[in-house]
Protein backbone atom coordinates (compact mmCIF):
# COMPACT_ATOMS: atom_id res chain seq x y z
CA UNK A 1 0.00 0.00 0.00
CA UNK A 2 1.29 3.45 -0.89
CA UNK A 3 1.95 5.43 2.31
CA UNK A 4 0.14 8.69 3.02
CA UNK A 5 2.78 11.40 2.76
CA UNK A 6 2.82 14.11 5.44
CA UNK A 7 5.94 16.21 4.75
CA UNK A 8 8.28 17.31 1.96
CA UNK A 9 12.07 17.61 1.96
CA UNK A 10 13.75 19.50 -0.88
CA UNK A 11 17.29 19.37 -2.13
CA UNK A 12 18.60 22.88 -2.79
CA UNK A 13 21.27 23.25 -5.48
CA UNK A 14 19.90 22.68 -9.00
CA UNK A 15 16.58 21.57 -7.52
CA UNK A 16 15.35 24.91 -6.17
CA UNK A 17 18.15 27.27 -7.19
CA UNK A 18 20.27 27.67 -10.31
CA UNK A 19 23.59 27.37 -8.50
CA UNK A 20 25.50 24.52 -10.11
CA UNK A 21 27.30 26.83 -12.51
CA UNK A 22 28.25 29.24 -9.72
CA UNK A 23 29.62 26.41 -7.54
CA UNK A 24 31.66 25.18 -10.50
CA UNK A 25 33.07 28.67 -11.09
CA UNK A 26 34.13 29.26 -7.51
CA UNK A 27 35.54 25.75 -7.06
CA UNK A 28 37.42 26.02 -10.36
CA UNK A 29 38.89 29.39 -9.34
CA UNK A 30 40.00 27.94 -6.01
CA UNK A 31 41.63 24.91 -7.64
CA UNK A 32 43.36 27.02 -10.27
CA UNK A 33 44.81 29.28 -7.56
CA UNK A 34 46.33 26.15 -6.05
CA UNK A 35 47.87 24.81 -9.24
CA UNK A 36 45.18 22.50 -10.61
CA UNK A 37 43.99 22.82 -14.20
CA UNK A 38 40.19 22.55 -13.99
CA UNK A 39 38.67 19.94 -16.33
CA UNK A 40 35.22 19.11 -17.63
CA UNK A 41 35.21 15.94 -15.53
CA UNK A 42 35.82 18.01 -12.41
CA UNK A 43 32.69 20.04 -13.07
CA UNK A 44 30.69 16.86 -13.67
CA UNK A 45 32.06 15.33 -10.46
CA UNK A 46 30.66 18.18 -8.36
CA UNK A 47 27.04 17.46 -9.33
CA UNK A 48 25.29 15.90 -6.36
CA UNK A 49 28.62 15.25 -4.64
CA UNK A 50 28.22 15.58 -0.89
CA UNK A 51 31.99 15.30 -0.53
CA UNK A 52 32.62 18.22 -2.90
CA UNK A 53 35.01 20.09 -0.60
CA UNK A 54 37.32 17.14 -0.09
CA UNK A 55 37.19 16.44 -3.82
CA UNK A 56 38.44 19.97 -4.56
CA UNK A 57 41.05 19.73 -1.79
CA UNK A 58 42.36 16.49 -3.30
CA UNK A 59 42.71 18.18 -6.67
CA UNK A 60 45.06 20.64 -5.00
CA UNK A 61 47.53 17.90 -4.13
CA UNK A 62 47.19 18.11 -0.35
CA UNK A 63 48.10 21.79 -0.22
CA UNK A 64 44.79 22.68 1.42
CA UNK A 65 42.18 21.01 3.63
CA UNK A 66 38.53 20.41 2.94
CA UNK A 67 37.73 22.96 5.64
CA UNK A 68 39.74 25.60 3.77
CA UNK A 69 37.85 24.79 0.58
CA UNK A 70 34.53 25.19 2.38
CA UNK A 71 35.51 28.51 3.96
CA UNK A 72 36.83 30.07 0.74
CA UNK A 73 34.20 28.75 -1.65
CA UNK A 74 31.33 29.55 0.72
CA UNK A 75 32.48 33.16 0.97
CA UNK A 76 32.65 33.31 -2.83
CA UNK A 77 29.14 31.84 -3.15
CA UNK A 78 27.73 34.34 -0.66
CA UNK A 79 29.24 37.04 -2.89
CA UNK A 80 27.59 35.42 -5.91
CA UNK A 81 24.25 35.65 -4.10
CA UNK A 82 24.84 39.30 -3.22
CA UNK A 83 25.60 40.01 -6.89
CA UNK A 84 22.31 38.40 -7.94
CA UNK A 85 23.96 35.52 -9.78
CA UNK A 86 22.20 32.77 -7.78
CA UNK A 87 18.48 32.72 -8.53
CA UNK A 88 15.53 30.46 -7.91
CA UNK A 89 14.75 28.09 -10.75
CA UNK A 90 11.43 28.82 -12.52
CA UNK A 91 8.53 27.58 -10.42
CA UNK A 92 10.71 26.55 -7.47
CA UNK A 93 9.41 29.01 -4.89
CA UNK A 94 5.80 28.22 -5.82
CA UNK A 95 6.61 24.51 -5.50
CA UNK A 96 7.90 24.98 -1.95
CA UNK A 97 4.86 27.05 -1.03
CA UNK A 98 2.58 24.37 -2.50
CA UNK A 99 4.31 21.70 -0.42
CA UNK A 100 3.78 23.84 2.66
CA UNK A 101 0.03 23.70 2.11
CA UNK A 102 0.16 19.93 2.65
CA UNK A 103 2.46 19.66 5.67
CA UNK A 104 5.85 20.60 7.10
CA UNK A 105 8.70 21.34 4.71
CA UNK A 106 12.46 20.92 5.04
CA UNK A 107 15.67 21.22 3.05
CA UNK A 108 18.48 18.66 2.94
CA UNK A 109 21.60 19.83 1.14
CA UNK A 110 25.36 19.29 1.04
CA UNK A 111 25.96 23.03 0.84
CA UNK A 112 27.39 24.93 3.85
CA UNK A 113 24.93 26.54 6.25
CA UNK A 114 26.20 30.10 5.72
CA UNK A 115 25.42 29.89 1.99
CA UNK A 116 22.17 27.98 2.50
CA UNK A 117 20.72 30.49 4.95
CA UNK A 118 21.82 33.39 2.75
CA UNK A 119 20.03 32.08 -0.32
CA UNK A 120 16.92 30.92 1.57
CA UNK A 121 16.61 34.35 3.18
CA UNK A 122 17.05 36.02 -0.22
CA UNK A 123 14.16 33.94 -1.58
CA UNK A 124 12.02 34.63 1.52
CA UNK A 125 11.68 30.87 2.10
CA UNK A 126 13.18 30.63 5.58
CA UNK A 127 9.97 31.38 7.56
CA UNK A 128 8.15 28.50 5.86
CA UNK A 129 10.79 25.85 6.55
CA UNK A 130 10.61 23.53 9.55
CA UNK A 131 14.03 21.90 9.07
CA UNK A 132 17.25 22.86 7.28
CA UNK A 133 19.95 20.18 7.13
CA UNK A 134 23.29 21.35 5.71
CA UNK A 135 26.58 19.76 4.80
CA UNK A 136 28.14 20.21 8.23
CA UNK A 137 25.17 18.61 10.01
CA UNK A 138 25.92 14.98 9.07
CA UNK A 139 28.98 12.76 8.98
CA UNK A 140 27.88 10.69 6.00
CA UNK A 141 26.73 12.78 3.05
CA UNK A 142 24.60 11.88 0.03
CA UNK A 143 24.25 9.18 -1.36
CA UNK A 144 24.13 7.93 2.25
CA UNK A 145 20.63 8.37 3.74
CA UNK A 146 21.81 10.48 6.69
CA UNK A 147 20.80 13.96 5.42
CA UNK A 148 17.25 12.83 4.72
CA UNK A 149 16.99 10.82 7.92
CA UNK A 150 18.04 13.86 9.92
CA UNK A 151 15.57 16.09 8.06
CA UNK A 152 12.73 13.66 8.81
CA UNK A 153 13.74 13.55 12.48
CA UNK A 154 13.75 17.36 12.68
CA UNK A 155 10.34 17.49 10.99
CA UNK A 156 9.00 14.87 13.39
CA UNK A 157 7.68 12.76 10.51
CA UNK A 158 8.76 9.16 9.76
CA UNK A 159 10.86 9.00 6.57
CA UNK A 160 8.37 6.70 4.84
CA UNK A 161 5.77 9.46 5.17
CA UNK A 162 8.04 12.06 3.55
CA UNK A 163 8.34 13.14 -0.07
CA UNK A 164 11.85 14.06 -1.24
CA UNK A 165 12.37 16.35 -4.25
CA UNK A 166 15.77 15.83 -5.87
CA UNK A 167 17.69 16.51 -9.07
CA UNK A 168 20.84 14.36 -8.82
CA UNK A 169 21.38 10.59 -8.91
CA UNK A 170 23.24 10.70 -5.58
CA UNK A 171 20.46 12.72 -3.98
CA UNK A 172 17.83 10.32 -5.29
CA UNK A 173 19.82 7.39 -3.91
CA UNK A 174 20.08 9.14 -0.54
CA UNK A 175 16.37 9.86 -0.24
CA UNK A 176 15.37 6.39 -1.42
CA UNK A 177 17.79 4.77 1.03
CA UNK A 178 16.15 6.80 3.80
CA UNK A 179 12.81 5.27 2.83
CA UNK A 180 11.28 8.39 1.30
CA UNK A 181 9.11 8.64 -1.79
CA UNK A 182 11.08 10.56 -4.42
CA UNK A 183 9.98 13.14 -6.98
CA UNK A 184 12.89 13.53 -9.40
CA UNK A 185 13.68 16.79 -11.21
CA UNK A 186 16.78 15.92 -13.28
CA UNK A 187 18.53 19.12 -14.28
CA UNK A 188 18.73 20.12 -17.92
CA UNK A 189 16.82 17.12 -19.18
CA UNK A 190 19.49 14.74 -17.88
CA UNK A 191 18.57 11.06 -18.22
CA UNK A 192 18.86 9.27 -14.91
CA UNK A 193 21.32 6.35 -14.87
CA UNK A 194 19.87 2.87 -15.21
CA UNK A 195 20.66 2.07 -11.59
CA UNK A 196 18.62 5.07 -10.42
CA UNK A 197 15.85 5.16 -13.01
CA UNK A 198 13.55 2.88 -11.00
CA UNK A 199 13.86 4.76 -7.70
CA UNK A 200 11.63 7.85 -8.18
CA UNK A 201 7.87 7.54 -7.82
CA UNK A 202 7.50 10.36 -10.35
CA UNK A 203 9.64 12.61 -12.51
CA UNK A 204 9.21 16.08 -13.97
CA UNK A 205 11.35 18.08 -16.34
CA UNK A 206 11.54 21.09 -14.01
CA UNK A 207 10.20 22.62 -10.83
CA UNK A 208 7.72 24.58 -12.94
CA UNK A 209 6.23 21.31 -14.24
CA UNK A 210 6.30 19.49 -10.91
CA UNK A 211 3.41 21.10 -8.98
CA UNK A 212 0.66 18.74 -10.23
CA UNK A 213 2.83 15.72 -9.43
CA UNK A 214 3.65 17.04 -5.99
CA UNK A 215 -0.03 17.63 -5.24
CA UNK A 216 -0.91 14.16 -6.48
CA UNK A 217 1.71 12.54 -4.26
CA UNK A 218 0.87 14.60 -1.17
CA UNK A 219 -2.91 14.65 -1.54
CA UNK A 220 -3.90 11.74 -3.81
CA UNK A 221 -7.51 11.64 -2.62
CA UNK A 222 -8.06 15.20 -3.83
CA UNK A 223 -6.42 14.75 -7.21
CA UNK A 224 -7.99 13.24 -10.27
CA UNK A 225 -6.30 10.16 -11.66
CA UNK A 226 -3.66 10.99 -14.23
CA UNK A 227 -0.22 10.04 -15.54
CA UNK A 228 2.47 9.49 -12.91
CA UNK A 229 4.96 11.80 -14.55
CA UNK A 230 5.16 14.87 -16.71
CA UNK A 231 7.80 13.12 -18.81
CA UNK A 232 7.59 9.41 -18.00
CA UNK A 233 6.09 7.24 -15.30
CA UNK A 234 7.65 5.19 -12.56
CA UNK A 235 6.14 2.79 -10.09
CA UNK A 236 6.89 2.70 -6.39
CA UNK A 237 9.68 0.38 -5.40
Amino acid sequence: MTPVLRATVFDLDDTLIDSGGAWSRVCAAFAIRHGHRWRAQDEAALHGNGGWAQYVADLCGGAVSGAQVVESCTAAMVAECAAGRVRALPGAVKLVLEAGRHGPVGVATASPRRFVLTVLDALSLTPGLDAVVCGEDVVRVKPAPDPYLRAAAELGVPPFRCLAVEDSPNGIRSAAAAGMTVLALPRGGMRLPDGVLHLPAAQAGSAAEAAPLLRRLLAPAREKAGPASATSGYGHT
